[in-house]
C-alpha cells in the first residue's frame, strides 16, 4: 500500500485538526465552550473541510456526520447571535 499525499489528504488532515482543537480547548478552556462563537466556528472550519474530503474520498457516512456536524454548528451559532443578551445590574 502506497501513500500518496495530495491536496484532498492535506484539507482532511487541517480538518481534523481544527476538530481535534475544539475538542481539546472545550475540555480544558474554561471560556471556550459550546456557548462560544468561536467554539462553533472552529467546528464549522473542521467539519466544513472534513465533509469535502469524505466528499472527494466517496466515504459518504463520513460526509453525512460532516455536514450534520457542519449544520448544527452553523444553527449553534444563530441562535448565540441572536439570544438576548443578559444585562447585569450594577449594585449601588
Amino acid at each position: 500500500m502506497t501513500f500518496i499525499f495530495t491536496i484532498d489528504f492535506f484539507i482532511g488532515a487541517v480538518g481534523m485538526f481544527f476538530i481535534l482543537l475544539a475538542f481539546i480547548l472545550d475540555e480544558f478552556v474554561k471560556r471556550f465552550n459550546q456557548n462560544t462563537i468561536q467554539y462553533n466556528l472552529t467546528n464549522i472550519i473542521g467539519s466544513g473541510l472534513l465533509a469535502y474530503y469524505a466528499y472527494t474520498s466517496k466515504v459518504w457516512p463520513f460526509l453525512i456526520l460532516n455536514s450534520v456536524w457542519f449544520i448544527v454548528a452553523a444553527y449553534k451559532i444563530i441562535l448565540i447571535k441572536t439570544a438576548p443578551h443578559k444585562v447585569k445590574k450594577k449594585h449601588k
